[in-house]
């Protein structure tokens, strides 16, 4: 489903478009400053003060006022309020443990940024509706406490041939390049345009065995040595968190083939760009990689 389209001072409320221009008026937002954080500090055994813990980011609430207005026509009050409701009900997210609604926002002077969570509130004082009048008391509880680009950015990185990515001048002899029967391996950049980690999802198609990706600058490396795809086959990573899986293109389970030291967890892409390096076993150097992120962001 495409995300509709927003202008400066609207909000994409699960797929429902409310603010500026529209008959749902908003009067005011909170929460969008630094989440609160679930705090671990203890007292000092006595002495004065206490053992600062670590601080975790806590659910970040964003308590929407607002009001439907369609100046005296009720019918059409209703209308609004029902048409925020609906998309609230359905089984896809509402009885989905894990499953998110989307809280798109285009605040002024910023580009779209988007947070994911659960509407948990959604209260209207309708008696004024026959007026047109509907306040609202809307409140999203975004689980992810973070803020993200509203654009996915998409890299695909081919295997190469070349063992050093290519010549470069004046060129010396021995010259080595590699065979189908030895591991190739072509780098690739990622740059996440935020300034909190990113992570992707990383889906590997085949033919290709023994597939090793590693992020270069922290060295972290997602390893799956007894893999082996032919034509079409795929295994995809997803290292979000609240998600962390590693599934085969029929949806069965491939955690088994990721080797043990390999840590989804700590597979993040940090802010700016850095080098992603892809390698395996392919002799028809048509294997890709292909990784799917948002930019990530600690404010909006």
């Amino acid at each position: 489903m495409t995300d509709p389209t927003l202008t400066t001072g609207q909000l994409d409320l699960a797929g429902v478009v409310i603010g500026k221009g529209t008959s749902v008026q908003i009067r005011d937002i909170s929460g969008l400053g630094r989440p609160p954080v679930r705090e671990e500090d203890f007292d000092q055994p006595s002495m004065d003060g206490a053992w600062p813990g670590p601080d975790y980011y806590a659910t970040r609430e964003i308590r929407i006022d607002a009001a439907i207005r369609t100046p005296g026509d009720r019918a059409a009050a209703l209308d609004v309020l029902a048409a925020l409701q609906q998309p609230l009900h359905a089984p896809a997210v509402r009885l989905a443990g894990g499953a998110t609604h989307t809280l798109r926002i285009a605040w002024p002077g910023r580009p779209v940024k988007r947070l994911q969570g659960r509407v948990r509130l959604l209260d209207a004082d309708v008696r004024q509706a026959i007026h047109g009048y509907v306040p609202l008391d809307i409140s999203f509880a975004a689980t992810d406490p973070l803020w993200y680009s509203d654009t996915e950015t998409v890299t695909e990185i081919p295997l190469g041939w070349l063992t050093g990515g290519g010549f470069r001048a004046p060129v010396h002899a021995p010259i080595h390049v590699q065979n189908g029967t030895v591991a190739a391996d072509r780098p690739g950049w990622v740059t996440n345009t935020g300034t909190a980690d990113a992570w992707p999802v990383l889906r590997i198609t085949g033919p290709c065995a023994n597939v090793t990706v590693t992020h270069v600058p922290t060295g972290r490396t997602l390893a799956l040595p007894t893999a082996n795809l032919t034509a079409g086959q795929w295994i995809e990573i997803d290292t979000r968190p609240g998600f962390r899986t590693v599934t085969r293109e029929n949806g069965g389970n491939a955690l088994s083939l990721l080797a043990p030291a390999s840590r989804i967890d700590q597979f993040a892409v940090p802010p700016g760009t850095s080098e992603m390096r892809f390698t395996a076993f392919d002799a028809t150097n048509t294997a890709r990689l292909r990784l799917t992120w948002r930019g990530t962001y600690t404010a909006l």
